[in-house]
């Protein structure tokens, strides 16, 4: 089964993306964070930086838009066809408060009439460009009951890919995704559907394909940053190996560095990551505070490599975060 990279905001950008595919190949496609132009489809100038880094490494990489309005979204995908760029994914599945209250991401699902006017009008333009347009949403507002209603919509409109966080908006990340909801709508699009929410294991990609067999692709984020040999696992390879995990997180760091960022943004931009890392380790609530307590680059690396050496790591972990914060 394909296995795509979710966009994570403050994590997956071009570097990682490129350390991630050198030290554990495999992903089929990477979705970058996603691009929020002005009304004139202007974005900044590092968006740009990032779209290109990567491209440069043969990465298969699908550019994201957070608009709620047809012209921005329309002429920034001139934009980014122009560079090349085939196909472009509209984010219709953030559940950030700040994003949902400008109408923008889950937000857009509050109005399923505006939803379906600007789809028009992106899929008019986008049969005249021959540009492929895919979508990544959440299955409702308040619960999934909703997307029956939402998916109707998507299903007037010639979708490259339909990605499914098998959640409603309320649910954030920590509602258990409805696996069934997801099944059922499976078997009624006419377009490529892929999975998104809680492939921590072997084990959830089996409930998942026991429930949904004709599930095309998956797209996994935070599992994949706990443990960025996910995909070689899912596939039957070895699990992920303590040392090759240091030498990751070493090399990551190191890019870091090396490509500009001051010691502490760097830091910073670690310790996010191990929001999800920790997850890999037993009993780690000690040094996994070191580590976030640490302010000067020495220290940090002190700290990381007690972990690592610490005998705690356990590759058959699947907790979530959010298990693990309440299980610490």
């Amino acid at each position: 089964m394909d296995v795509l990279f979710a966009p994570m905001e403050g994590i997956t950008y071009a570097l990682y993306r490129i350390l991630h595919a050198r030290y554990f190949p495999g992903i089929k496609e990477y979705y970058t964070p996603f691009i929020a132009p002005d009304t004139t489809g202007s974005f900044k100038a590092k968006y740009l930086q990032e779209l290109t880094a990567d491209r440069k490494e043969g990465l298969c990489v699908i550019p994201q838009l957070l608009v709620n309005r047809p012209e921005p979204f329309c002429a920034t995908a001139d934009k980014l066809s122009a560079l090349g760029f085939p196909e472009i994914n509209l984010n219709i599945g953030c559940p950030s408060g700040t994003v949902f209250a400008k109408h923008k991401g889950a937000g857009m699902l509050t109005d399923l009439n505006a939803l379906d006017q600007l789809l028009d009008k992106v899929f008019a333009h986008a049969e005249q460009t021959g540009l492929r347009i895919s979508i990544k949403t959440r299955m409702g507002v308040q619960t999934t009951e909703e997307f029956p209603s939402i998916l109707a919509i998507y299903c007037k409109y010639p979708l490259s890919r339909l990605i499914i966080h098998a959640r409603a908006r309320e649910g954030y990340y920590r509602s258990k995704p409805d696996v069934a909801g997801f099944a059922a709508a499976v078997k009624e699009c006419p377009f490529p559907v892929s999975y998104n929410g809680n492939i921590f294991s072997p084990r959830d990609l089996a409930v998942l394909t026991a429930a949904a067999p004709e599930t095309a692709s998956i797209m996994v984020g935070r599992g994949l940053i706990a443990n960025p040999a996910l995909v070689r696992t899912l596939e039957g390879g070895t699990p992920l190996k303590a040392e090759e995990f240091s030498v990751f997180h070493d090399a990551l760091l190191d890019a870091y560095l090396q490509n500009g960022l001051s010691h502490p943004f760097a830091l910073e931009r670690m310790k996010h990551l191990w929001y999800y890392m920790h997850c890999m380790f037993t009993d780690c609530k000690k040094e996994h505070k070191a580590i976030l307590k640490a302010r000067a680059l020495p220290d940090y690396r002190t700290a990381t490599a007690l972990l690592f050496a610490s005998g705690k790591f356990d590759a058959g972990n699947a907790f979530t975060p959010e298990e693990k914060e309440s299980g610490d």
